[in-house]
C-alpha cells in the first residue's frame, strides 16, 4: 500500500485541524507545539512495523489516527443513543483517540521504528520496518503518556485510563481493570470502551483494505474514504495554513522513505 505525498500532507492538516476544532486553550497550543516539534518524523511514521499488522507504510500512522477520531466520534453517538452515561466530554474523547498510539514515536531522540535492511526479512516476513534497539523499552501507551507529561501536555483521568487500556485484553497488563466482577472495581467510563473499539475497528478495516485484495488476487490504491459528511459538526475546522510540510524533512533515513511514495 502506498500514499501519495499529497495524500500524507492532506492528513496531517487533517490531523492538526482536530486539535484546532476539539482541543481547548491552553492544551490546544501545547500540543499543536509538541506535534509541530516532532512533525518531520510523525507525518511519514509507519503504524506498525510490518505489513502483517497494518498501515505499514510511510503516513500510516496519521491516517490511522484520523480514522480512530473519526471512528471514535461515530461509536460514540451509538454509546449515547443508548443510554450510556456521558461521564467525560467530546475533547477527552478526541483526545485520546489522538494521542492513544503516540508512543509508536519514540523518544525525543530516537525513532522507533526504522528502514529494515535486511532484505529477506523484508521479502519473506514482510517487515518494511524493524525496532530502533537504540530506544529504551517501554509499551506503547505509556510512552505515549510520558511523552505528553513530559512536554508540559496535561491529561485527566479519563484520557489517562483510555489510552493506557485502549488495546483492550489485547493487552494482557489491561486485565486488572478490564476482568474485574467486583461493581466498585469495574471501569466507570465508557469512554475506555469507545476508544479501544474505534482502534480496533480502524485496525481491522486497514487489514481488510491490505489484504482482501490479495486474496482475490487485486491491486488497489489507498484512499482516504473515511470522511464525515461536510456539513457535520464533527468536521475538524482547519485553521492551518497548507504548507509544504513534506519539504522541510531533514532526516536522510525519513528522505530514502518519501522517495518511494
Amino acid at each position: 500500500m502506498k500514499l501519495t505525498a499529497e495524500q500524507i500532507q492532506e492528513n496531517w492538516i487533517k490531523f492538526i485541524g482536530y486539535i484546532d476544532t476539539y482541543i481547548s486553550e491552553p492544551r490546544a497550543s501545547k500540543l499543536k507545539a509538541f506535534y509541530e516539534q516532532y512533525s518531520e518524523r510523525i507525518i511519514i511514521m509507519p503504524a506498525a512495523h510490518k505489513k502483517e499488522y497494518h498501515n505499514a507504510f510511510p503516513g500510516g500512522y496519521i491516517e490511522h489516527v484520523n480514522r480512530v477520531i473519526e471512528a471514535a466520534l461515530k461509536i460514540n453517538s451509538i454509546w449515547v443513543e443508548f443510554g450510556a452515561e456521558q461521564n467525560y466530554t467530546v475533547e477527552e474523547l478526541v483526545f485520546s483517540a489522538m494521542n492513544h498510539d503516540l508512543g509508536k514515536m519514540g523518544d525525543e531522540n530516537n525513532e522507533s521504528y526504522i528502514p529494515q535492511t535486511d532484505q529477506w526479512r523484508k521479502d519473506k516476513l514482510g517487515e518494511d520496518y524493524t525496532f530502533n534497539n537504540k530506544l529504551e523499552f517501554m509499551s506503547v501507551p505509556d510512552r505515549g503518556l510520558f511523552l505528553l507529561n513530559s512536554h508540559g501536555v496535561n491529561y485527566t483521568k479519563n484520557e489517562w485510563l483510555a489510552i493506557k487500556l485502549h488495546d483492550g485484553l489485547y493487552d494482557d497488563s489491561n486485565k486488572p481493570y478490564l476482568m474485574s466482577w467486583a461493581p466498585e472495581t469495574k471501569v466507570r467510563t465508557a469512554l475506555v470502551h469507545i476508544v479501544h473499539q474505534a482502534d480496533l475497528l480502524a485496525a481491522k478495516i486497514e487489514f481488510e483494505r491490505e489484504w482482501f485484495p490479495k486474496f482475490k488476487g487485486e491491486t488497489t490504491n489507498v484512499k482516504n474514504n473515511f470522511s464525515l459528511d461536510s456539513n457535520s459538526s464533527n468536521k475538524p475546522n482547519n485553521k492551518t495554513t497548507k504548507t509544504k510540510v513534506l519539504g522541510n524533512i531533514k532526516s536522510e533515513g525519513l528522505k530514502n522513505l518519501l522517495n518511494n511514495i
